[in-house]
């Protein structure tokens, strides 16, 4: 199942400017502005979406070995679910949002904010949700009524045909890029008006870099080691499901999936047996053979998990075949901090136990190393579970689960330092990619001299504004 990056068709870069200034022409010519254009668009994808369901889902197994349910409910699914929502809300989110005007602007009007495109956006999608992480900015992009540029990553090239070709071909406003660094280096060279990146800490820098030539605003969604607290009276049973769910969803290659397990060392060897036990009941004895579990996306990264194996002792898997591109669940234990399993961010079906004495030691744990993307306490006390919470930062966080916070449209997702900045998910997807502009309405048939020179004595119209005196 090894592949190349040369196996992904590729956009040559002398046309990268010519696409770039169609979808501006396009723009400044209003058509994108209208309701009725931003609710066609995303008419148009949701049928894409069900009408080549079947092509979605087999490029989501050529690339990653994605089992069907995982690929639906993780992509195709989860997309149509975020579209639904934004053709139900979009004209409520595009109405004018009234707000209050101070006593001190002299006569009527009106202020409102309204919520205007920013223009040509690009959206740079990373390789382990290659449609969801690509489709759900756009549709808060198109929702918005911006033009888009899709740069979906190489490293997924079956899916990233897909969006190649049929994007085009549905929607209006939207080109697609293929290719690597260097088709990227070309995009980031041109001036946008919003730039989306998800993918890596590195490539983020050199995305936020590229933007701060044009000063173009930027939401980085990035990721990092997002740890699990089990404390002393969780439900074991319950965390050791939940964890390994989140864990080995997508064979671990997931931005908030726990990364590794700080646990009270009062139940670590306890969860170990119930995680070995949640991993046989979910993929059975030889999880190689399991319809439901994944593949690794390349050879690079097979070799890189395969190189943190012997971070700690293997308690469960271990196993790597290099054909199949396949790493079993594995649960690791005597994980050394300063091993290369907790060094960078996992992203694969690895999972370090470290046992730590109590609250206090976890926090400090985590408060030591970079916020997280995700955040996961497991107990049955609210009260320490919030303490959790208040003493720690992260993106988002979810208690007595992992990676189900991201399901709710309600929650903004994003990230918080070095796991990235700004947010999206339903509204806040529209959000991101609309310009809160402030405008004030003043009445002509009011027009008070007091508010022209020459003015009056200060104390005098201090009172009139009813300011507190010295």
């Amino acid at each position: 199942m090894s592949r190349s990056v040369l196996d992904v068709r590729v956009t040559p870069t002398s046309t990268i400017t010519g696409v770039v200034g169609d979808l501006r022409t396009s723009f400044r010519n209003g058509r994108t502005r209208p309701l009725q254009w931003r609710t066609a668009q995303l008419d148009a994808l949701a049928g894409l979406l069900v009408q080549h369901e079947q092509r979605f889902l087999d490029a989501l197994t050529s690339d990653l070995g994605k089992p069907a349910v995982e690929a639906y409910l993780g992509e195709v699914g989860f997309v149509l679910g975020e579209i639904g929502l934004a053709r139900a809300q979009l004209a409520q989110w595009m109405a004018p949002e009234v707000v209050p005007m101070p006593p001190e602007q002299f006569g009527p009007g009106r202020s409102e904010i309204l919520r205007e495109p920013y223009g040509v956006v690009l959206v740079i999608g990373p390789w382990n949700y290659p449609f969801q992480l690509v489709l759900l900015p756009l549709i808060g992009a198109l929702a918005a009524g911006n033009t888009v540029v899709v740069k979906p990553s190489e490293l997924a090239p079956a899916s990233s045909e897909v969006l190649a070709e049929l994007l085009p071909r549905y929607l209006d406003g939207v080109a697609v890029v293929q290719g690597g660094a260097e088709q990227t280096t070309a995009l980031l060279a041109e001036q946008f008006d919003y730039i989306f990146y998800t993918g890596g800490g590195r490539v983020g820098r050199v995305v936020m870099e590229a933007a701060a030539t044009h000063l173009t605003p930027v939401t980085l969604e990035l990721g990092g080691k997002s740890p699990a607290i089990v404390l002393g009276d969780a439900d074991l049973d319950v965390t050791a499901h939940r964890l390994a769910m989140g864990k080995f969803f997508n064979a671990g290659q997931t931005c908030i999936a726990p990364d590794y397990v700080l646990v009270d060392r009062t139940v670590e060897a306890e969860l170990v047996d119930r995680l070995n036990a949640a991993i046989t009941q979910f993929y059975g004895d030889d999880p190689y053979r399991s319809a439901d579990y994944g593949r690794i996306v390349d050879d690079r990264h097979l070799a890189r998990l395969a190189g943190l194996l012997a971070s700690g002792e293997v308690v469960t898997g271990g196993i790597v075949e290099v054909p199949d591109r396949y790493v079993s669940p594995t649960i690791l234990r005597h994980v050394a901090v300063d091993s290369p399993a907790m060094q960078d961010e996992i992203f694969g079906p690895i999972l370090p136990i470290i046992p730590v004495d109590g609250l206090d030691a976890a926090i400090d744990f985590v408060n030591g190393r970079d916020k997280p993307l995700a955040l996961y306490v497991f107990g049955e006390d609210p009260k320490a579970c919030e303490e959790v919470l208040a003493r720690t930062s992260s993106g988002g966080a979810c208690v007595n689960g992992a990676i189900t916070h991201i399901t709710n449209p309600f929650l903004p997702f994003g990230g918080v330092g070095a796991s990235g900045t700004g947010s999206y998910h339903g509204r806040a997807t529209f959000e991101t990619f609309s310009h809160r502009r402030s405008v004030m309405w003043r009445s002509t048939e009011v027009d008070p001299p007091t508010q022209y020179p020459p003015y009056p004595p200060l104390a005098a119209l201090k009172h009139a504004l009813g300011a507190p005196s010295a």
